[in-house]
């Protein structure tokens, strides 16, 4: 069973930086596909980015050329690089592993971007 555990989220001003990073624990972590998704109150999670057990990428729309998402499986990590951002990325960021019939989450790590 993989577990999931988020860190590296704050208070950033617009433009700035952060780093999220996701600790994967399970010995077949390279075999899912891991994500970063966020959430508003009062509006559905969305998919932010993703990164396949072969590392081909996918980004929203609205990250794109501003997020990177990355892996270590030396580490049994994935890390989300948010650079130039924006208040509209303030949310709760999740990390998720997805393989098969096998979908987990993170306990969210918050994201807030002052103006």
């Amino acid at each position: 069973q993989v577990r999931l555990v988020e860190s590296g989220g704050g208070l950033v001003q617009a433009g700035g930086s952060l780093r999220l990073s996701c600790a994967a624990s399970g010995s077949i972590f390279r075999l899912f596909a891991m994500g970063w998704y966020r959430q508003v109150p009062g509006k559905q999670r969305e998919l932010v980015a993703v990164i396949t057990s072969s590392g081909s990428t996918n980004y929203a729309e609205s990250v794109k050329g501003r997020f990177t998402i990355s892996r270590d499986y030396a580490k049994n990590a994935v890390y989300l690089q948010m650079d130039s951002l924006k208040p509209e990325d303030t949310a709760v960021y999740y990390c998720n592993a997805n393989r098969v019939a096998t979908d987990l989450w993170g306990q969210g790590t918050q994201v807030t971007v002052s103006s």
